[in-house]
Order: structure tokens, then C-alpha cells, then sequence
């Protein structure tokens, strides 16, 4: 890795010089723009919307708009004005409780490196991080912009998190959610079975790009000069939901088998009782009931199957009677 930014951590009166070294990267196949028949990179001219002449890169500077055509330009001395205290410091503000920290404000991490001479103090901030159980929220400047930030600890390593500022998040309004809507209790029961039928303990090395490996693999065939063959899958459409509590029932059951665990023969038979009752009893509050698992509907619903069989096999013996009867005569 190379580092990007070399500067200090200002903790109280101690000073940690560290390097800064990007802790994510991109794994996106990215494509050049080329000219269809001929395959020629797509090139493109800095030119001046008023005199129509293309325009060098040193004689390009910043402009902000303010509207009605006025534009106020800004040149590199300009910026170079600005206050930036933390240009090469990270400055420790406060020590706050980790879970305060909503993951919307998230924006970049970064990895810091200590120097040589700075592993003691390095040491001492990351245990002291990790005993108390909190992280530190600082401002650093990067690429020419103060960033609120926070230092926390991750498998030995100081990590610095950039954050977006408050005002840089969005309010979330949607008039729909003003409504008064709410769940019942059978759905509330339902969804918390369903949850638990699919908790699980969080690994994310378990979870591929699947769309990035099948174009990788078209990339590579083009490039072989192989027919790129593309099995067709058959996708099992999904079932209209009659209503929640079937939609529920159904995804519960589906989630335990695919953990291999035994769900109820009469799966379906069940999702078509449950939605005749709720259709029947609307509202009622028989329907908590029905949030007991499934075995208990099936088994109610096997004693009339019983009582039908029983008709059938005695059906013969009466038509026997009336052929004994016309043999006498």
C-alpha cells in the first residue's frame, strides 16, 4: 500500500505520527470509452463554452455559480488562505461511546501506521480505546477539506473513519409513513418466527459479487475468443400472496428448509387454510392463534380427511344389495 497523507495524532499533550493509508478499495470493472469499429480510445478536449478554444490545465481554475450568470472564480491562492488548523494534524476532539456514532454519517475508512518512534503512544491510545469501549471523534483535513472523523480499533489497527457533516444528511420524509399504520399481532408473531428462522451470526467473506464474477468471466471469454455460453435457469415464479400472515407462514417455512430443518408435509395445504381464515374471520383476535406454529392448523385440518375416506370404502357394499336382490327374482 502506499501512504497518502502524513501528519500526527494530537491526543491531549501526546503527539503520534502516523501514515494514512486507504483501508477500502473498489472492486468494479471499469471500461474505457472506444470507438465501436475500430477500438480507439474516446478522447475529450477542454474547451471554452465562450470563445470555442480548448482551454490548458494550468489556465483552468475553480468557479462557483451565482446564478443569472454571474460567476465568482477562485484561484489556488484563494484557498490557500483558508483556515485548515488540522492540515497535518488529526486533532482529538472528545471520546464518545461507539454505539453514538450512527453508521449513516460513515464515510471513508483509513488505516493509520505509526513511525518508528511513535509505537508507544500508538499502543497506549488503542488499548486505551478498546478498555473503555470508545472511540475518538477528531478533524483532519484531506485533499483540501476538514472532515469530521473518528478513531477506532480494528483487529490492532487505529482506523480513521471520515463523516459526513449533519447537514449533509438528507431528512427522511415520506407522507405515506404519516399515516396510522400498524401491524397486528398474528403478523407481528409471524414476522418475529421469521426472523428467527433466518438469524444468523454475520460473516461477510460468505457473500460474492455475483454480477461481477459472471461479467469477468465474459470479459474472459471475449478475450480467449470463445463462445460465451449462457445457461438458461428455470426460475420458479414467485406465488401471489393472499395476504401477510400467508406471505409470513410461507417464508418461514422456506427459510427453515433451506437450513435443512423439518417443516410440515402439508406445507401448502397450510398456506391455503391460513388464508381462508383470515379472509373469514377478518380482524378477529382468533387470528393470534393462528401465529402457533404450523403443525397445530395441520393437524386439525387431517380429522375431516379421515371422516371422508370413511363414506367411500362403504359406498360398494351398498350397491351390492340391490344385484343380490335382482339374483333371488
Amino acid at each position: 500500500m502506499r501512504a497518502i497523507w502524513k501528519g500526527a495524532v494530537s491526543f491531549g499533550l501526546v503527539s503520534i505520527a502516523v501514515r494514512l493509508y486507504s483501508a477500502t478499495e473498489e472492486k468494479d470493472i471499469r471500461f474505457n470509452q472506444v470507438h465501436r469499429d475500430d477500438g480507439g480510445r474516446i478522447k475529450y478536449k477542454r474547451v471554452c463554452s465562450i470563445d470555442g478554444e480548448e482551454v490548458a490545465y494550468d489556465d483552468i481554475a475553480k468557479g462557483y455559480d451565482l446564478g443569472g450568470g454571474e460567476m465568482v472564480i477562485l484561484t489556488d491562492d484563494d484557498f490557500a488562505d483558508l483556515p485548515l488548523t488540522t492540515s497535518r494534524a488529526i486533532e482529538v476532539l472528545e471520546f464518545v461511546p461507539a454505539e453514538q456514532v450512527d453508521p449513516i454519517l460513515y464515510n471513508k475508512a483509513y488505516y493509520l501506521e505509526p513511525d518508528k518512534t511513535a509505537a508507544k503512544p500508538y499502543a497506549l491510545l488503542r488499548d486505551a480505546l478498546t478498555n473503555t469501549e470508545r472511540v475518538a471523534i477528531v478533524k483532519v483535513a484531506l485533499r483540501q477539506r476538514e472532515q469530521l472523523a473518528t478513531l477506532r480499533v480494528r483487529e490492532e489497527v487505529l482506523v480513521l473513519n471520515t463523516m459526513l457533516w449533519p447537514d449533509e444528511i438528507r431528512a427522511a420524509k415520506f407522507d405515506i409513513l404519516d399515516e396510522d399504520v400498524s401491524a397486528r399481532p398474528a403478523e407481528l408473531a409471524m414476522a418475529g418466527s421469521l426472523i428467527e428462522s433466518m438469524a444468523a451470526d454475520f460473516d461477510p467473506s460468505t457473500y460474492t459479487d455475483n454480477y461481477r464474477e459472471a461479467l469477468q468471466e465474459v470479459i474472459d471469454a471475449k478475450a480467449a475468443g470463445r463462445e460465451v455460453v449462457q445457461p438458461e435457469e428455470a426460475e420458479e415464479a414467485p406465488a401471489a400472496a393472499v395476504d401477510l400472515m400467508a406471505a409470513l407462514r410461507a417464508s418461514v417455512e422456506r427459510a427453515k428448509a433451506a437450513r435443512g430443518e423439518s417443516a410440515p408435509a402439508a406445507a401448502s395445504a397450510a398456506k391455503k387454510t391460513a388464508a381462508k381464515k383470515t379472509a373469514a374471520a377478518g380482524d378477529s383476535d382468533d387470528e393470534v392463534a393462528e401465529a402457533t406454529p404450523i403443525k397445530r392448523t395441520v393437524a386439525k385440518k387431517a380429522t375431516p380427511a379421515k371422516k371422508a375416506t370413511a363414506p367411500n370404502k362403504a359406498t360398494p357394499a351398498k350397491k351390492a344389495t340391490p344385484a343380490k336382490a335382482r339374483k333371488s327374482a
